[in-house]
């Protein structure tokens, strides 16, 4: 009986509890995320979704090492639970982007294997499906990847979630350079979701890509981003992750001004202020605008926690670099890419702007 009640603790006790992370997870809402399965971790050593859900944070946050070991408790204590699967896939899958090496094919093909098995054990996951149908996509026919199989994801997250669906779907066809194609699923998934910041995302990225450029050009390209970034803001405007969505749009049809302003006046209106700092600080970084503003901004990012979904914290030391680049100030700029290159080794960003400080 001591046994069972273990078991039963292990692997229903967040069920009873009501305890649910997928919402947050899948909206972006990380540290929320991170924090709750801390405290329900704290209550129950045992909670294998508390597990999964504080490795999809850490998976979030970059920290891919500490994600994987949180992912293999979460299935150690349950085996077939299809959150840990997911949680393991997408930590394999940031491993292996983050290695940059021959060793990251076997993380790779870990990946896709681990969330292949979490979405037949349950197709409800959104994250699992997005992150499957990319990775279909990008790796190459010898690990498994294939725009047939990455199709075939985008119509099963249909089912459970339709602008999800269109969204994923239009990301496959853009990255395939079928850009016409591409843009009446972006329009189906923002007319059934138009404040989805994930979805204004994937449209703006999109957009400004250079598979659209090719078709649309580079003046009528900028147009349209600038247009549809002002278009979709008001329905995004309380997400960080929409408005730094709509700024990133403007910068990248040289509205500079406009891109900074839009992130400077909702800083205090959104529901993840680190993300619009950090966004400020790469504004600063890449535009040589307000350069001692965004500097603030990025010491202030690197002083509290940052929400995950972003660069992360190598992000932040790597533009704090190079704006004090440009400001003449090398020895603080140095050190900075080496605190970018301490939280992620190998920060493409970050290995050349110490090469360029070393010259």
């Amino acid at each position: 009986m001591a046994l069972m009640r273990m078991l039963v603790a292990a692997t229903l006790g967040s069920v009873l509890l009501g305890y649910s992370p997928r919402v947050d997870l899948e909206a972006g809402h990380y540290l929320k995320a991170m924090g709750e399965a801390e405290a329900q971790l704290k209550a129950n050593p045992s909670d294998a979704l508390a597990w999964a859900a504080k490795s999809q944070a850490l998976s979030s946050q970059q920290r891919f090492t500490e994600a994987l070991a949180a992912a293999d408790k979460a299935l150690s204590l349950n085996p077939g639970l299809p959150d840990g699967l997911q949680a393991r896939g997408l930590a394999r899958a940031g491993t292996a982007v983050q290695q940059r090496n021959f060793g990251s094919l076997r993380q790779a093909g870990g990946a896709v294997r681990d969330l292949e098995a979490a979405v037949q054990a349950d197709p409800r996951l959104v994250t699992g499906w997005m992150s499957l149908g990319v990775a279909y996509q990008q790796l190459p026919g010898i690990l498994g990847g294939s725009t047939r199989k990455a199709l075939q994801c985008a119509e099963s997250l249909k089912r459970v979630n339709p602008a999800k669906g269109d969204l994923l779907q239009g990301t496959i066809l853009y990255l395939e350079e079928r850009w016409k194609e591409a843009e009446p699923c972006f329009a189906r998934a923002l007319a059934a979701a138009p404040s989805d910041p994930a979805v204004v995302e994937g449209y703006l990225e999109a957009l400004g890509s250079r598979e659209a450029r090719k078709v649309l050009g580079e003046q009528e390209q900028d147009r349209r981003l600038a247009a549809e970034a002002r278009r979709l803001l008001p329905a995004v405007r309380g997400s960080a992750r929409g408005v730094t969505a709509v700024s990133q749009a403007l910068m990248d049809a040289n509205q500079h001004e406009a891109a900074w302003n839009v992130a400077k006046e909702r800083l205090n209106q959104t529901d993840a202020p680190s993300l619009l700092r950090l966004q400020l600080g790469k504004l600063a970084a890449r535009t040589n605008l307000h350069q001692e503003e965004g500097l603030a901004m990025l010491d202030q990012v690197l002083r509290e926690p940052l929400e995950g979904g972003s660069g992360g914290y190598a992000a932040a030391h790597w533009r704090k670099g190079q704006i004090l680049k440009d400001l003449g100030r090398k020895a603080e700029a140095k050190a900075e890419a080496e605190a970018a290159l301490r939280v992620d080794p190998k920060h493409r960003g970050a290995e050349e702007l110490a090469r360029k400080l070393g010259e």
